[in-house]
């Protein structure tokens, strides 16, 4: 028989939404948490221990919108030469994000930008055994058809992403949206649209998730509340367009810092920049009023938005909307993980799988401290492919 084995924390979040508990102690066998109690009433020499009582154990983070097989480089002739690679390069700068998004605790993504099937194969070749949890999207003009049958759900670009001024819609119909998600074979359904109109299109034609939706109004919001519908805002998008305005250049975080390319500044651009972001954290605040149940999908993989580390600078934008830091994790962990059906990650409750982050601090040092993480914990053991103190490279 397995033996127990204790885990002691300063503080914990569940990812339940409920205020972080102090001085706890996880017991855990066979990789399944199997109590969760005050330190205090754990009985000495009460088996093998673990001792994070200096730190802070959350959920693994879930990003509901990457594209790991593109790259979110500044420089343009980086991106064109990551999306003209071939198979071999492009398998190894897939391995390389997935390994980014390990080391800052983002255990389960949702990929939408596998054109070519790479992020399928590795999927395959490696099953239970990857790095993190893989979900990917199918081509919606795929849909009935052989070839998109690994697939697990649908995304549909109803509108273009807020960032990308200038480029052409993606061309779908109401009629066509419709067809398609009639046709979805049951799969978990997202939709990217922005607008009144077009959210409120997406929604009557019974959509799983609205990605983005800037500008959709309070009306809408009301909708997806009552429907059940998924909200994945994406305010990084929007953020790093105003900060490139604003510095004259693009912008990217990287470490959960900021850098520009230099240039001039556009002072048009910014203030539209500023007023969109300022809407969207409006909406967002709205969204927490009324219920509407949101989850983070950071766009990691387009220009300036890393793999990973994203989701930091993603959950300080939810606590400026008005999230609490629990709050903001749940979004960042359980809700995506439920949506997507990712077993095995989510809340941090009794039944539950031992998968967790460990982050060295205090509880008001989130959510930054993720950025640095102390270990990470899988199926109850310590994942011995992550490393505290990575050698950095160019």
């Amino acid at each position: 028989m397995n033996e127990t084995r204790f885990i002691l924390a300063g503080n914990l979040i569940d990812g339940s939404g409920a205020e972080v508990r102090r001085n706890v102690f996880l017991a855990v066998q066979d990789g399944t948490i199997t109590a969760i109690g005050r330190a205090a009433d754990l009985p000495r020499n009460s088996g093998p221990m673990d001792d994070f009582s200096y730190g802070t154990i959350v959920p693994a983070l879930v990003d509901c919108s990457v594209s790991l097989s593109r790259s979110p480089s500044v420089d343009k002739r980086v991106r064109a030469a990551a999306d003209e690679a071939g198979q071999a390069e492009k398998a190894a700068l897939v391995e390389r994000h997935i390994g980014y998004c390990h080391a800052h605790g983002v255990l389960g993504v949702a990929d939408s930008g596998d054109r070519t099937g790479v992020v399928q194969r590795y999927r395959e070749k490696t099953g239970q055994e990857g790095l993190i949890d893989i979900r990917t999207s199918i081509d919606p003009r795929q849909i009935g058809q052989d070839k998109g049958g690994g697939a697990d759900f649908l995304r549909i670009c109803y509108s273009r992403n807020i960032e990308e001024d200038g480029t052409p819609s993606p061309g779908f119909s109401r009629e066509d949206l419709c067809r398609l998600l009639h046709r979805r074979d049951g799969k978990k359904t997202v939709v990217v649209a922005n607008g009144r109109e077009r959210v409120a299109e997406a929604l009557a034609a019974g959509c799983g998730a609205i990605e983005q939706g800037y500008g959709m109004g309070e009306a809408n919001l009301r909708a997806m509340a009552e429907m059940g519908v998924l909200w994945f805002p994406g305010l990084l998008r929007s953020k790093n367009a105003h900060d490139g305005a604003c510095g004259g250049g693009d912008v990217a975080c990287r470490f959960s810092q900021r850098y520009a390319a230099p240039g001039k500044a556009d002072p048009s651009a910014e203030a539209f920049w500023k007023k969109m972001l300022a809407e969207q954290l409006g909406l967002l605040g709205a969204a927490r009023k009324l219920g509407v149940t949101t989850a983070i999908g950071t766009g990691a993989g387009s220009v300036g938005i890393l793999h990973g580390e994203s989701m930091v600078e993603e959950m300080k934008l939810f606590i400026r909307a008005g999230y609490t830091l629990e709050e903001a994790i749940r979004s960042a962990s359980a809700n995506g993980a439920r949506f997507f059906g990712m077993d095995r990650l989510g809340a941090l409750t009794v039944g539950r799988r031992a998968t967790f982050l460990v982050a060295r601090g205090m509880v008001r040092q989130l959510p930054r401290k993720l950025s640095y993480l102390e270990t990470i914990f899988v199926n109850g053991a310590q994942s011995s492919a992550y490393r505290k103190n990575p050698v950095r490279t160019a």
